[in-house]
């Protein structure tokens, strides 16, 4: 098993206040995608998926998940995400970005995909700063990683960028649109595994062939 390429799915979930009114729909779409991946994992039998989910405010960074296999996987659920307080998500970004990066080190035979959710900007980080976020980006993304920033309530596409990430989902709050948010991520996965079974990289076009995709099963 140790021949199987890796990959690691690092999702970095915002569990600030704003969050509460769409908790129930980010639970059930975290688990769906969890179904997803070992769906992914079963249709590329070459690759090893692994889990990584850190959910974050400005009380601490809750590690729910960590290099866990896929098909071990337990689901998430009121008692371990409750939303509460502020935003500081270059802490978060820089704290669970930098944990699986020494974990990785020496390793080989591996990509990683870092998720990003949240629905409100950077608003309370003491640690980093959002340059140092953009420097890791900028490092990570010459090593076999691919961002990917997901986001609603603020000009996602202004705030990836200054992290320099191309990669980018909004979305409304309510349950019909997060439905295909989710979807959407998870048929991007599956083409990001196509992707890597051919050696070609996916680094800043995650999400632009799904859009052209007709149908959505």
């Amino acid at each position: 098993m140790q021949n199987k390429h890796q990959v690691h799915n690092l999702i970095i979930l915002d569990e600030s206040g704003s969050m509460s009114s769409i908790k129930s729909s980010i639970i059930n779409g975290f688990n769906e995608l969890v179904q997803s991946l070992k769906g992914i994992e079963a249709q590329f039998p070459e690759q090893e998926h692994l889990i990584s989910m850190v959910s974050f405010n400005d009380l601490n960074n809750k590690i729910l998940h960590f290099v866990d296999r896929v098909n071990e996987m337990d689901a998430i659920n009121d008692s371990t995400y409750n939303p509460n307080s502020m935003t500081p998500l270059f802490d978060a970004m820089g704290f669970s970005i930098s944990k699986l990066k020494k974990y990785l080190e020496g390793k080989d035979n591996y990509s990683v995909l870092v998720t990003v959710l949240t629905d409100g900007e950077e608003n309370s980080s003491k640690e980093y700063s959002g340059l140092a976020i953009k420097n890791l980006v900028d490092e990570l993304k010459q090593q076999n990683w691919t961002f990917t920033y997901i986001g609603t309530g603020h000009d996602v596409e202004g705030m990836a960028s200054k992290m320099n990430i191309q990669n980018t989902m909004t979305f409304d709050k309510n349950d019909s649109d997060i439905k295909r948010m989710f979807i959407k991520d998870s048929k991007s996965r599956v083409r990001y595994s196509e992707d890597i079974k051919n050696s070609k990289s996916s680094n800043d076009n995650f999400y632009s062939t799904i859009e052209k995709s007709k149908s959505v099963t």
